[in-house]
């Protein structure tokens, strides 16, 4: 399956101009893609006032994830903001090419920004079958905690969605190796670049990572791009058999 990331710019609480936007980038997805995926909340930016921005499951930016998944033939992923029962959610939206729809709700909330204060935590771990793999849903700090990422033997892939800021980015690349080979398997982690009304800047260094660590795939730091990689079911199966570290592994109770 061929995996596409989208490292772009986002216009800041601005959902009709981030999405023509991204609908342009889209527009050079290659052929075959099986699976693309978007930064965390690609309509806004990483906004902590989610009440005037906030859509429900039925609103315009799912409606437009559903059209350009049914368009261009593959899976499209990313984060939005999602209201429900006067909550709001940080909200990871997997659609496929025939309209069916999945979605993980961010769990670890950004407390040094007061993500916490404003959204709802999700509590589910969410892990999606897509074709030939097994995709488990995360929101950018879910990066950080290595439990709630744990391969418990029905993960291929995971994916974080993220708005990362570049102050920190040497630890985003360092721990997407890590996630990739602790868990051995593949990992697609998509960060935004460019700069927030309040000074916070995103260089992206976005990647698709393979079981062993190696970067298959990367935009240039700092710039938009869209790249793609072949994530190969065979060479996964191959290297967890000749190196079958997970039966090893020791068992955490995540909730």
């Amino acid at each position: 399956m061929k995996a596409t990331i989208v490292q772009c710019g986002l216009m800041w609480e601005d959902r009709d101009a981030s999405l023509a936007h991204i609908s342009s980038l889209l527009d050079a997805v290659s052929p075959g893609s099986g699976i693309v995926v978007l930064p965390e909340m690609f309509t806004t930016g990483f906004t902590m006032k989610p009440a005037p921005l906030a859509e429900s499951m039925d609103g315009p930016t799912v409606k437009w994830m559903k059209e350009r998944a049914a368009d261009g033939g593959y899976a499209l992923c990313g984060s939005v903001i999602i209201g429900e029962q006067d909550r709001f959610y940080n909200r990871l939206v997997f659609v496929t090419p025939e309209g069916d729809l999945s979605y993980y709700d961010k769990r670890h909330l950004h407390t040094m920004s007061g993500e916490h204060l404003v959204y709802s935590r999700g509590n589910k771990r969410i892990v999606i079958p897509y074709r030939e793999f097994n995709f488990n849903l995360q929101v950018c700090y879910d990066l950080r905690f290595p439990v709630w990422s744990r391969n418990l033997g029905d993960t291929d892939v995971i994916i974080y969605s993220a708005n990362w800021p570049a102050v920190r980015s040497s630890v985003w690349k360092a721990l997407l190796v890590a996630r990739a080979i602790e868990n051995q398997c593949y990992v697609i982690g998509v960060n935004r670049v460019g700069v927030n009304p309040d000074g916070t800047s995103y260089t992206g260094d976005s990647a698709i990572i393979g079981p062993k660590g190696e970067i298959l795939a990367s935009p240039d730091p700092g710039t938009e791009g869209v790249v793609s990689a072949l994530l190969s079911r065979e060479t996964l199966d191959k290297y967890r058999e000749d190196m079958p570290i997970l039966p090893d592994a020791d068992r955490f109770q995540l909730i």
